[in-house]
Formats: structure tokens, sequence, C-alpha cells
């Protein structure tokens, strides 16, 4: 048993060179992974016998298309857009407000989901778009429930840059939003990216109580008046506990 863990192990290693090289000989996964040539011989042929990988008519192998099925399977099973788009349907039809699905992409958040409004004044936001993560809604709340380290160093590394007339420009007032927003639960911004525009945002919970993604609302200022925030705060809040609870999130005392 011990042996054929060893040839796992062993065979996962070959496969882990693809990571960063689109095609391999056989003598360049010898060089590249230290094993001997007569186990990657056997390990590769066995690899390719299966589909993982294939070889070209140079000698030259790359991974197989199972990667592919593989991937697309878990994509659309994992997915976090089709798992959450039902509850964003359903929280855009409620308020009828724009309602936006972000994750972190490095220092920035990025949109991978929009669901728009017939409002005949919309927001200039889309699918792709960027922000910086001390910038708006979405990207505090990733930032705000960061882990910590990583956060401290974000901080002390960025420099803030005016993109909105809200856009925060002291890190103390940064730091004092993010606490904030880990206490309460969400974030809000007004004017931050785009003028006379606000954003709602509360976080997305992973199975391992990792934020993940970040779920907003974002209109017009003039729609998020202070006798319409408590009950924007609470379908928001809840809309994005349910998606993390549909990503396996258990919330502890």
């Amino acid at each position: 048993m011990q042996n054929k863990n060893k040839t796992v192990v062993r065979s996962m290693d070959l496969l882990n060179l693809f990571l960063a090289h689109i095609k391999l000989s056989m003598n360049d996964m010898v060089e590249l992974s230290g094993i001997p040539k007569t186990s990657v011989h056997r390990m590769i042929g066995s690899l390719e016998e299966m589909g993982f990988v294939k070889k070209d008519n140079d000698g030259q192998y790359s991974l197989g298309l199972l990667f592919l099925q593989f991937g697309n399977l878990v994509a659309e099973r994992l997915d976090i857009r089709h798992i959450a788009i039902s509850v964003m349907e359903k929280l855009r039809d409620d308020i009828g407000e724009a309602v936006h699905l972000a994750l972190r992409d490095g220092q920035e958040s990025i949109y991978i989901e929009k669901l728009d409004t017939n409002h005949p004044v919309r927001l200039f936001t889309k699918i792709g778009r960027k922000a910086p993560l001390y910038a708006g809604a979405s990207s505090r709340t990733i930032l705000a429930f960061m882990p910590e380290h990583e956060r401290d160093a974000y901080l002390d590394e960025i420099e803030l840059k005016p993109i909105g007339s809200g856009t925060i420009m002291d890190k103390e007032e940064l730091r004092a939003s993010l606490e904030l927003s880990r206490r309460t639960g969400y974030s809000f911004s007004r004017s931050e990216l785009e003028n006379y525009t606000a954003e709602l945002s509360a976080p997305i919970f992973d199975h391992t109580g990792q934020i993940i993604a970040a779920l907003s609302i974002a209109g017009l200022e003039v729609q998020f008046g202070e006798e319409k925030m408590a009950d924007l705060i609470y379908k928001v809040k809840t809309a994005a506990h349910e998606i993390s609870q549909k990503l396996g999130f258990i919330e502890t005392a």
C-alpha cells in the first residue's frame, strides 16, 4: 500500500509540472522532477493510457482533455455564480436595485455577476469591472473579512487614491470603517467609485468560514435614504447568509 501511495504522489508531482509548462519531453520531466527515468517512463505511460496526458508526434507531452472534462464538471458544480444566482434574482426583484457578486482578485475586487434593474438611470457597472480593495462597499467587505495578516499587509503598502468624491483617503478612517464592517456584518459606501451612487454589501463565506465573495446592491444615492437602510441591510445580509449556507458555511456561536 505504501508503494502504491508513493507512486500516486510521484505521479501527481509529474502532473504538477504542467502547471508551469505547456509541453514537456520525457527528459524534461526527469530533470524537473528528479524522479528516475525508468519511473517517469512507467508513470507517464500509465497517465497517458488513462487520458491524463497526451503525446504529440514530436514526443512532447501535454495535459489531456480529461482535465478539461473534470474542470468543467467542477466549475459547473461549484461555480459560486450558479449557486448564488437564484438568491440574487430574488433580492433584485424584492428591492428593485442592481445586485452584484464580487470576488477578490489580488489587490482588487472584480464583479463576476450582475443583475440589472429596469430603472431608466442605471449604474455604469459590468461583469469584469475591477476596483481597489479599499474603495466601494463590495471591495471593503472583502478586505474587512480577509485574514488579519493579509489585511494588515495590504493596508501597510497600499497608497490610497481618489476615484469618486467619497473615496476614503485616510488610512485611519479606512481601518475604522473595516472594523465597523466586521462588527456589523456589512459595508456601505457613497460616491466612492462613482459620484452620486451608493452600494451596500455583505460577506459570503465558504464551508471553511473564509470569505469567498461579497454580495451587494447598488444604485443612486437617493435610493438609499435613512428610512430604508435598516430593511435593506437586513435583506442583503440575509441573502448573503443564504448563499453562504449553500456553500456549506455553518455559523458558530
